[in-house]
């Protein structure tokens, strides 16, 4: 007789299960496979080398603590139908299926769309071809359903997406700094007028969340070395773009790449094909390209593949303030004397990030006291939560520019 669920061993939460049925279906479908190719830290692995976890990983770990909010709140008495319990599940395999290779890179330059609305686009692709049963799921994942709270295990401040990427992220880079009390934050989950709050107990696993939140981005995901990386990785395919559209063929380069490279940003694409298209693209097809692009007869385009291949990465300073122009200018000057047959604009670049742990504009923690009285966690924790945005801006060049 077949066990009702399957078993996966995940090296941060130990063996999980996922019962038979549409869970599984999901996951077996080759378009959830293919983020088994798809890294989910792009190219933090050049700072942290352990960082080499996938996006399949992290949707299966937040697979995982979604059911164990939903056994929570259901022991707890919160009206959560079976069918229900499966769509919200559905919806947090789901949340990051439009994610490409190297992610935000790929949106930049070879793509208008946000992640986001691939995965929607992906969501509603796969309900058509599972006649329907996924009508629940985008309705959760798109916040048209009625009980909020199961979106905000989806997307919200307190979501099993952000719980499991701190814990998975900190666990593969090798740093504590992600390490939070996830399984106390679930245990302490209620529900209070159709929204989430965390029960009083919770207020310091809260509060250490979003600590580790507010480090995790500015030492891991904005490391100004992965940042480097990032950056000369979008020139490299603005570049390689740039000379596709003006006649130059890479015919050894990974056709699913080519078509992007090729194609005309004017011409309106069928959506279907669109995502067939996308479906096909993953890490691979980029690291071939580079060790194709790192022999290219142009030199900015060998120049910034070869460094990706080899890990000579430029160097980005993060300041405070804008960089100044005189400063700026003097960093240009120095590359264009060293480089004057490459255009400057490849090879340094000026930016900013911005990023603040608690966006209590979008939705607020709320805490339930034991009396019963509601409040947000801006009112009654005892620490900073770090609700003003925090933005700091670079300048990147090569190394021997400075």
């Amino acid at each position: 007789m077949r066990s009702s669920t399957k078993i996966f061993n995940d090296p941060v939460y130990g063996f999980v299960s996922v019962p038979h049925g549409l869970l599984l279906d999901l996951i077996d479908h080759p378009w959830f496979q293919r983020l088994r190719r798809i890294r989910q830290l792009g190219l933090t692995h050049y700072v942290y080398p352990g960082a080499l976890h996938t996006r399949l990983h992290h949707a299966m770990g937040a697979l995982h603590l979604m059911r164990e909010a939903i056994e929570v709140l259901c022991a707890k008495g919160v009206d959560i139908t079976p069918e229900e319990a499966e769509a919200v599940s559905a919806a947090i395999l789901l949340h990051d299926i439009g994610h490409g290779p190297f992610s935000h890179a790929l949106e930049h330059t070879l793509i208008d769309l946000h992640h986001e609305d691939i995965s929607l686009m992906f969501m509603e692709a796969l309900n058509r071809e599972f006649g329907g049963r996924l009508d629940l799921a985008i309705a959760i994942f798109t916040d048209r359903y009625p009980k909020k709270f199961l979106h905000q295990l989806v997307s919200g401040q307190l979501d099993m997406d952000r719980m499991d990427y701190l814990n998975r992220d900190s666990f593969f880079a090798g740093v504590s700094e992600g390490v939070i009390g996830y399984d106390r934050i679930i245990k302490m989950l209620a529900v209070h007028d159709g929204e989430l709050v965390v029960e009083e107990k919770g207020i310091y696993s809260v509060e250490k969340f979003l600590i580790a939140r507010r480090l995790m981005y500015w030492q891991v995901y904005l490391h100004k070395t992965g940042v480097a990386a990032e950056q000369m990785l979008i020139r490299a395919l603005r570049r390689a773009r740039e000379l596709a559209l003006g006649g130059v063929r890479f015919a050894d380069i990974p056709p699913a790449l080519g078509w992007f490279l090729y194609r005309d940003a004017e011409e309106k694409t069928p959506p279907d094909e669109l995502l067939t298209r996308f479906s096909r693209l993953d890490d691979t097809d980029f690291a071939a390209a580079l060790k194709v692009w790192a022999e290219a007869d142009d030199f900015v385009l060998a120049l910034l593949s070869q460094g990706l291949l080899d890990r000579r990465l430029f160097r980005l300073e993060w300041h405070n303030t804008p960089v100044s122009d005189a400063y700026a200018d003097a960093i240009r000057q120095n590359v264009a004397r060293l480089y004057p047959d490459a255009p400057v604009e490849y090879l340094v670049y000026e930016g900013k990030e911005s990023n603040r742990a608690y966006d209590d504009a979008r939705e607020a923690i709320k805490i339930r006291f034991n009396n019963g009285r509601v409040r947000p966690i801006t009112e009654c924790s005892d620490v900073p939560v770090y609700t003003q945005w925090v933005t700091k801006y670079f300048i990147c060049y090569p190394k021997n520019a400075r």
